[in-house]
């Protein structure tokens, strides 16, 4: 294989783009392990502003890998993010692949 070719048989060479951006993949780790989380949970966890949070949870709800609820709570908008089972698989392969990647890393 040149090195002009595509490596198209690397694991990396499918790794999704969508889960790979640090900001959503730390986005998706938090919400891996919980149930759903509150938008200020997210942003104080991440440091994101909240632009770029809403930014960023928008790629991942068009993805179909979060669903996020809303509801008004006194005069305030209460925004709630949880995993779909989409972006739960999602999340698994990403992880798998990274480490298989990884692992095969020498030291």
């Amino acid at each position: 294989m040149s090195i002009e070719q595509p490596l198209e048989n690397h694991p990396l060479a499918t790794i999704d783009k969508i889960v790979h951006s640090p900001a959503r993949l730390m986005l998706l780790a938090y919400l891996y392990v919980v149930e759903s989380a509150e938008y200020i949970f997210l942003v104080n966890m991440t440091g994101l502003t909240w632009g770029n949070l809403a930014t960023h949870i928008g790629k991942l709800e068009t993805a179909g890998y979060v669903e996020v609820e809303k509801e008004i709570r006194g005069k305030k908008v209460h925004s709630m993010v949880h995993l779909t089972n989409q972006g739960r698989k999602a999340f698994k392969t990403y992880k798998t692949t990274m480490q298989s990647v990884l692992n095969d890393l020498p030291d």
